[in-house]
């Protein structure tokens, strides 16, 4: 019988925080759940890129925001706001900023083999 697990994104396993950046991770064995939030300037290429490379995101990312609102442009040129109450699916290959003067906060999850985001803290 699998057992019942409880946690706290007040006190996740990992925690990462590049500028205007908090991603709190939760571990659950084959499966991960992320707390973020970005801050009003927020973007991939500007806050993250620095430290994982690359054009664009290379992560796919399942979630919801909660709230605030999230421009995703694919490397394909097709762009979407993702707002508060919306679950979304994006595929790797993409950019994203914040949009407007609120924190973005959502929830991600996603297999615990994939990569988030993968940079080196300098």
């Amino acid at each position: 019988m699998a057992a019942m697990v409880k946690k706290s994104f007040d006190a996740p396993d990992d925690l990462k925080a590049p500028d205007k950046t908090t991603a709190q991770v939760l571990n659950f064995g084959a499966v991960t759940a992320t707390r973020l939030r970005l801050q009003p300037g927020w973007s991939w290429s500007e806050c993250i890129k620095p430290h994982v490379g690359g054009t664009s995101c290379q992560a796919g990312h399942v979630g919801t925001l909660v709230q605030g609102r999230l421009k995703v442009r694919l490397d394909d040129g097709t762009e979407t706001i993702i707002g508060a109450g919306e679950a979304y699916v994006i595929p790797p290959g993409h950019d994203a900023w914040v949009v407007g003067d609120e924190d973005v906060v959502g929830f991600e999850f996603n297999n615990a083999g994939k990569t988030y985001a993968v940079w080196t803290e300098k």
